[in-house]
């Protein structure tokens, strides 16, 4: 058998030159023989790409690239393909994993100098590599159809029109029609799926092909072809495989063990990977209270904002992405590695990287003055960095270079983590300054904080009941399927049909449509009622549970009752039979230290703020502790409902992160074979 194996390759070698091409770019490119920590992120970038352009062909096969159906389409894959969900949070991690990788990429770059002669173009093209991939997101993160995603494509779009001339022309042409629209989709769509990464993919290859012509660089920067054995074998360097092809395992085997954790564990990664708006199908007459990009993206969008005017806000931004590719031009100093360079250098450095964070930052946050300010300042010390860089890079002083590698140097580990700490405390610092909310997550008072437990069968059942009896007669949960909830809930499928289905005639295999008229229900209520199968995503389940609870009286509105929430929410009290009717009390204001004011004297509250509390003065047919726990089993219904797998998730996690510890101690031990002769 190995035999036939050999005499095929050696059959398929002769007609196309497969063996020179491995021992070019694998068997016999001689790598420096002391990268460090930093060199794992190249090869990362290759894994994501990988997994983004498989699980993106698997995604392509059941996504609706419409925008009637494209929303509709990703909650199908979700919930009806088989590993549809596993399939869809490898996808929509990899993108910030992705990014994550290539910004410490790029930043080994800065600090060892891999942008210099002779490698400027290994920066170009990777810096080109850099464009295309925020392109590549851009138009990727609008495919799912919700709001962050329509709402972030008309900001994004709407720049171009700042271009005088031929800007507004520009913004038609890119949307395809005069506003965003499914014709705007379906184009985003075939550029994400076929033309740009048909681009990415030769740029990537373009950037290899470079780095293996001119070699790579190290932590040292020294060049390592100056001193060869009689072979013509470079002393400092040994061959990329099997040496790095085995070391990289290590770094794969973290990478997988953080990444699997994000999937399976935190896939919304606090609504930075997945954003909460983004779980509401987009809606062009909805503008959601805060529109900003994905984090990616965040620092160039600070740097646009923190520019009053429009045009040259475009241009700033603009600028931000594109200086970058003159950094192998700016940088005058005489050597490479921030190793050997002066403290001018690691000040800047340090500075530019704080700067960078920040601007991350506070994109994603809502404007404010303070905030636009800091944004500002950050912004013109991110172009200080670059254009005074011929100035400063100069002037620094830098030490001795050796002439060959050096294995032990760099900073300590005690080093690296003061260099860290030095940084945080850079960014933290600013941003706590500017960093106050200008309101509670729940409107005018802060959310009451629970936590779900879709493993707890009773809760869940008692909310079915709950929702099936009081919500679906206006709401409907319409990615969710009957036959689902019975098997997930632990129900038999006769008691549901008999006990929670009220239409006899619809299967137990279809959608939980409700059959109130739209039409009818938009006469009623002023809006047609929203469906609920992801509220607990959009909203979280803590802003859920504090809405439920805090409806009261008021004459002033249509059906007599406000929210505490939901200011001037335009639905009745279904509820009020179970909770009473609540009604506005004076209530406890707040120090200035963030406490609840007090009586000095007694220590009791000092009550002086309207309807700072509720008080159920006719009362319903629960108890107060009655009422809180049957909307807890609500909301946890419903938080079971936006994300039926989450049971599922945690336990294949938990095995998948078993195994990939496994994988790499087996990686550590077959690594320490390999490199323990070399020194």
């Amino acid at each position: 058998m190995i035999k036939a194996l050999v005499g095929l390759r050696d059959w398929v070698d002769a007609r196309l030159p497969i063996m020179r091409a491995w021992n070019t770019h694998m068997g016999k490119y001689y790598a420096p023989k002391n990268f460090n920590f930093w060199y794992f992120f190249g090869f990362l970038s290759l894994v994501v790409l990988v997994n983004q352009l498989l699980t993106g062909i698997w995604l392509t096969m059941s996504y609706t690239p419409s925008s009637e159906g494209a929303f509709a389409s990703v909650e199908y894959i979700m919930r009806d393909v088989e590993f549809g969900w596993l399939i869809r949070y490898m996808h929509s991690t990899g993108a910030s994993a992705f990014f994550v990788v290539v910004y410490l990429h790029m930043f080994r770059a800065l600090l060892y100098g891999s942008y210099q002669k002779p490698r400027e173009l290994i920066w170009i093209f990777g810096m080109l590599i850099f464009v295309v991939l925020m392109a590549e997101a851009f138009v990727g993160y609008v495919l799912p159809w919700g709001q962050m995603s329509y709402w972030g494509a008309q900001v994004i779009i709407s720049l171009f029109g700042a271009i005088p001339v031929v800007g507004e022309d520009l913004v038609t042409w890119i949307r395809g029609d005069f506003l965003i629209s499914g014709i705007t989709l379906n184009r985003f769509f075939a550029l994400h799926v076929v033309a740009l990464p048909i681009v990415l993919l030769a740029l990537v290859v373009l950037h290899l092909l470079a780095l293996h012509e001119v070699g790579s660089n190290n932590p040292d920067g020294v060049d390592i072809k100056k001193y060869k054995d009689e072979n013509g074998v470079p002393l400092d360097g040994i061959a990329f495989h099997p040496y790095y092809s085995v070391h990289d395992l290590q770094g794969l085997g973290v990478f997988l063990f953080i990444f699997c954790g994000v999937i399976f564990f935190m896939p919304e990664m606090g609504g930075f990977f997945l954003e909460y708006a983004n779980f509401e199908e987009a809606n062009a007459l909805k503008t959601p209270a805060h529109i900003a990009p994905v984090w990616y993206f965040t620092p160039f969008y600070s740097v646009l904002r923190a520019v009053p005017d429009k045009f040259w806000g475009f241009v700033a931004f603009a600028a931000s992405v594109a200086i970058p590719f003159l950094l192998p031009w700016l940088d005058r100093s005489p050597v490479k590695s921030w190793r050997y360079k002066g403290n001018i250098t690691k000040v800047m450095l340090t500075l530019f990287v704080a700067s960078f964070l920040i601007l991350g930052v506070l994109g994603v946050k809502a404007p404010t003055p303070e905030r636009t300010l800091l944004a500002q300042i950050c912004s013109v010390f991110y172009f200080f960095f670059f254009l005074a860089m011929p100035i400063w890079s100069s002037m620094d002083k830098t030490k001795p270079v050796p002439e060959r590698v050096t294995m032990d140097g760099g900073l300590s580990a005690m080093g690296v983590l003061g260099a860290a700490a030095v940084i945080a405390v850079l960014t933290v610092l600013p941003l706590k300054a500017v960093g106050a909310e200008s309101e509670y997550a729940c409107g005018s008072i802060p959310c009451d904080e629970i936590t779900v437990d879709h493993s707890n069968k009773a809760s869940l059942q008692s909310g079915a009941q709950m929702f099936m009896n009081y919500c679906f007669g206006c709401h409907s949960l319409q990615y969710q399927r009957y036959n689902r909830v019975a098997a997930d809930l632990g129900i038999p499928e006769d008691l549901f049909e008999a006990n929670l289905k009220f239409d006899t005639d619809v299967k137990m295999g279809a959608l939980m449509n409700n059959a109130m008229d739209k039409q009818l229900a938009k006469q009623w209520f002023g809006a047609t009622p929203p469906d609920l199968t992801l509220i607990s995503r959009a909203r979280q389940p803590e802003w859920l549970y504090t809405y439920l609870r805090t409806f009261y009286a008021d004459p002033s509105r249509p059906y007599g009752v406000n929210n505490k929430v939901f200011k001037d929410v335009g639905m009745p009290h279904v509820l009020m039979d179970l909770q009473g009717m609540p009604e506005c009390a004076m209530g406890p204001g707040h120090a200035a230290n963030g406490g609840v004011k007090r009586d000095p004297l007694t220590g009791e509250d000092i009550l002086d703020v309207p309807c700072g509390r509720l008080e159920v003065k006719q009362a319903g047919a629960m108890t107060t502790a009655e009422f809180d726990a049957a909307i807890y089993d609500l909301v946890n219904f419903l938080s079971y409902s936006a994300d039926p797998v989450t049971e599922k998730r945690h336990r294949i996690g938990l095995f998948t992160l078993m195994f990939i510890v496994l994988f790499f101690v087996l990686a550590w031990l077959l690594n320490r074979e390999y490199w323990k002769d070399v020194h």
